[in-house]
C-alpha cells in the first residue's frame, strides 16, 4: 500500500491528500493570487531522479495539475522571482532576480552525531530526537523574542531533521545580507560542534544566550547529555575531550585518573566531581581563588551551551534563492509526511507517530469499502496536522491584509 515505486501512490496522495488550497494561501498570504504566489519558483524531484527548476504557475489548481501530470518524488519551493521562473528565459538576466522569501531555518540530526551515543547518521530515535526538541525550543524564542517574529512553522522533515519557515513581512524582505546578520547571531557552536575544542563565550554572556541558558539548555545538558546518552561513559573520547577544555589541567588529570576507561561511572557521577571547583593552592591570595573559580564557572557554563545549544545548517539560511522540501512532501527513505507543527507542541510531538503514506492510503481503501469514495484528508490520521496548516495559514493571510489595508491608507494621506 506505501511502495513508494508504486506510481499510483505518489499520484492519489497528490490528489486526494496533499492541502493545495492551505499550501496556496501560506503561500500567497491571500486568497486571490498574488506575485507571491504566480512568481514564485517550484522545484520538481522526478521518480527518475531528474531535477526540475523555475517551475512557476498561475494558481494552485494549475501546481495540482503539473503535480499530478510529473507525479514527483517530491517537490521544493523557492523565492519570488521579479519575473515568472517559468518565462525567465524570455527576460533579460538583470530583469530576472529573486525579491522576495520566507526565512527559513534546517536542524538536522546529522550535525549531532559527534555527541548523540544512540544512534549515528541516519538512523534516529526518540532519545536523540531530544536534542532536536531543544533545538526548537531555543531557536523559536530566539526568533520570537529577539527580532520579533510572530509566524513560525515547523515541519519535520520526515526522518531526522526539522524545518522552520517564517513568513512575516519582516522576513520575507530580508536581503541576503541581513538573513546571512541573523545566522550569525544565532550561529555560536559554528567550528566547535567536533567538541575537540571548546566554545569560549563572550563575558558577560549575551541575554538572548543566558536567556537559553537559563530556560532550557541547563536542564537540557543534565536530562539528555548526562541522562539519555550518557555520553561520558558511552563514548570515552568525549569524556576526554570534555577533561581537556577544562582550564585546571591539573584537576583535569586527575578527573581523567579518577575515571578511567573502562570505569562504570555514569556521566551524572562524572559530572558532579567536574564542576567541583578545583582545590587552590594553600598560598593563594583570596583574588586568587576567585580567580580560578570563576574561570571553572565559565569553562563548566559554555560546555553546557556547547553540548546542547541549537546546531543549525547556515547556508540554508543566508541566501533569498535556496530551495526547500514543502511542507506534507513524503519522504522517500521513510515514507512519512512532512507535517506542520509548533514550538509549543515539539514535547509531545513523536516522530514514529507520524503518518506514512501507506497509513494514510490504507485508511482511505478502508473508508471506500464502506462506501466513501470521494474521502480526503479530513478523514484520516492527517486531519490535525492540515487543520494546524489551515489555521497558520489563515494567521498569515489576515496579517499581510492588515499590512496591506495600513498601506493604502497611508498613501491616500499623500
Amino acid at each position: 500500500m506505501g511502495d513508494l515505486s508504486n506510481p499510483m501512490v505518489m499520484r492519489t496522495y497528490y490528489s486526494r491528500l496533499l492541502p493545495w488550497k492551505a499550501m496556496f494561501l501560506w503561500l500567497n498570504q491571500s486568497h486571490a493570487p498574488t506575485r507571491q504566489f504566480t512568481h514564485r519558483e517550484f522545484a520538481f524531484t522526478l521518480q527518475n531522479e531528474a531535477y526540475l527548476r523555475y517551475q512557476s504557475f498561475a494558481t494552485a489548481d494549475d501546481l495540482k495539475r503539473e503535480v499530478l501530470r510529473l507525479n514527483p518524488s517530491r517537490f521544493e519551493i523557492g523565492p519570488m522571482y521579479s519575473g515568472r521562473p517559468k518565462d525567465r528565459k524570455a527576460l533579460m538576466k538583470s530583469a530576472f532576480r529573486p525579491l522576495t522569501r520566507e526565512l527559513v531555518f534546517d536542524i538536522d540530526m546529522t550535525d549531532y552525531d559527534s555527541i548523540r551515543t544512540c544512534c549515528k547518521d541516519k538512523k534516529m530515535c526518540k532519545r536523540c530526537w531530544r536534542f532536536i526538541t531543544v533545538a526548537v525550543k531555543v531557536l523559536d524564542e530566539i526568533l520570537r523574542t529577539d527580532f520579533g517574529f510572530v509566524h513560525i512553522l515547523w515541519v519535520y522533515s520526515g526522518r531526522r531533521g526539522i524545518h522552520a519557515w517564517i513568513s512575516d513581512s519582516a522576513a520575507l524582505n530580508l536581503t541576503d545580507e541581513q538573513r546571512s546578520a541573523i545566522v550569525r547571531y544565532i550561529d555560536i557552536v559554528k567550528g566547535y560542534t567536533a567538541m575537540d575544542k571548546r566554545l569560549t563565550t563572550i563575558k558577560p554572556m549575551h541575554p538572548s544566550i543566558k536567556r537559553a541558558y537559563d530556560n532550557s539548555l541547563k536542564s537540557a545538558f543534565s536530562s539528555v547529555v548526562l541522562g539519555d546518552q550518557d555520553v561520558f561513559r558511552t563514548d570515552p573520547q568525549q569524556w576526554e575531550n570534555v577533561l581537556s577544555m577544562l582550564p585546571d589541567k591539573e584537576n583535569a588529570a586527575s578527573l581523567l585518573k579518577q575515571f578511567s576507561t573502562g570505569s562504570d561511572s555514569s556521566s551524572i557521577e562524572r559530572w558532579k566531581d567536574v564542576v567541583k571547583i578545583p582545590a587552590s593552592a594553600p598560598s593563594a591570595n583570596a583574588l586568587t581563588k576567585s580567580r580560578i573559580k570563576d574561570k571553572h564557572q565559565e569553562a563548566i557554563t559554555d560546555l553546557i551551551i556547547q553540548y546542547t545549544y541549537p546546531r543549525i545548517d547556515t547556508e540554508v539560511s543566508r541566501k533569498l534563492n535556496h530551495l526547500l522540501k514543502a511542507p506534507f512532501c513524503i519522504h522517500p527513505g521513510t515514507g512519512k509526511v512532512c507535517v506542520p507543527l509548533l514550538a509549543s507542541q515539539i514535547d509531545a510531538f513523536d516522530p514514529d507517530t507520524v503518518p506514512t503514506v501507506g497509513k494514510l492510503l490504507l485508511e482511505l481503501e478502508q473508508l471506500s469499502r464502506r462506501g466513501d469514495l470521494q474521502a480526503d484528508w479530513g478523514k484520516t490520521s492527517l486531519k490535525p496536522y492540515v487543520e494546524l496548516f489551515e489555521r497558520h495559514a489563515e494567521g498569515v493571510a489576515r496579517e499581510r491584509a492588515r499590512e496591506v489595508k495600513a498601506e493604502k491608507a497611508q498613501s491616500m494621506e499623500f
